[in-house]
């Protein structure tokens, strides 16, 4: 099963086991980071499932759409490995991914 590396905002890293076909923040969720609140589920409309990519996988995504990019938009804590992690599907091709939970805005 492919792993998924979660830092939190304190700096802490955890490896779980993500389920492909999952996004990274049901993966997230479902492993009890509490600081990813994802309060809209997945249906990217609230950006707070905000996350920083490891820079060596960040070429590995799927394209940004429009609606995650002007979302993202509103981070203060917005950079180039940012992005919203209801919009990434897991699989065996992200196998060591690493995250870091983004600061609350």
């Amino acid at each position: 099963m492919p792993r998924l590396n979660v830092v939190t905002r304190e700096g802490a890293e955890t490896q779980v086991e993500g389920t492909t076909g999952h996004s990274v923040m049901e993966i997230i969720r479902d492993n009890g980071f509490d600081e990813l609140l994802a309060l809209c589920g997945g249906c990217c409309s609230c950006a707070t499932c905000h996350v920083h990519v490891d820079p060596d996988y960040i070429g590995k995504l799927p394209k940004m759409s429009a609606d995650e990019d002007d979302l993202l938009d509103s981070s203060e804590h917005r950079s180039e490995y940012s992005r919203l992690s209801c919009q990434i599907p897991f699989g065996p091709e992200l196998d060591g991914l690493r995250v870091r939970i983004a600061p609350e805005d």
